[in-house]
């Protein structure tokens, strides 16, 4: 009896240490990184439609539109898995993602531009789905940036972090940050 009662005692020890949670919770960093990149594909995956529609429009605004098809190449080429989340894998996604935002964001000056284009329901729609998919990106990286702290406290606060380091030996996750061009508000001229 003293011997299944110590063995209950210390099962429920160890599951209140992390020995269920961390797992848990580093399958939910894991689940939500995958929808991450499942909108950042969404994304890509609109903007071949959305050059070509202001390609009929715009045709002349070569180095912008090539400025898009290249950074979107680059986005895609920059793969992330979540095994290999670390800080400067990180600042590189981010980086090559940024500066898809940054080719988008010229483009859409751009537009500006071009009236007939901006009335073309077609572009309408293209845009509208980006739109929907920059919100759909926020939320998603939102969901990881609270997974990752859940996580990483599970992983570097007591007493789950004695169980981690028995046990899993797992790192912290990194959590996006903001590169400095992104602090600088756009300026607009009328």
């Amino acid at each position: 009896m003293p011997r299944i009662l110590g063995f209950l005692v210390l099962t429920l020890t160890l599951s209140s240490c992390g020995i269920r949670s961390i797992p848990m919770s580093l399958n939910k960093v894991e689940a939500d990184w995958a929808e991450v990149l499942n909108q950042y594909k969404r994304r890509t995956d609109l903007i071949p439609n959305l050059v070509e529609t202001v390609k009929g429009y715009a045709g002349h605004e070569k180095e912008t539109l090539q400025a898009v098809i290249e950074a979107r190449a680059k986005a895609t080429s920059t793969n992330l898995s979540v095994d290999k989340l670390t800080s400067q894998n990180m600042q590189q996604f981010e980086q090559a993602q940024g500066q898809l935002t940054s080719a988008l964001s010229r483009l859409m000056v751009v537009v500006e531009k071009y009236p007939d284009l901006k009335a073309s329901e077609n572009f309408r729609g293209l845009q509208s789905q980006l739109e929907g998919t920059e919100n759909r990106i926020a939320i998603a990286r939102r969901r990881y940036i609270e997974a990752v702290r859940e996580f990483n406290n599970l992983v570097s606060v007591f007493p789950t972090n004695l169980t981690n380091s028995l046990f899993f030996k797992h790192e912290k996750k990194p959590q996006f940050s903001i590169a400095p061009a992104e602090t600088v508000a756009p300026k607009v001229k009328f």
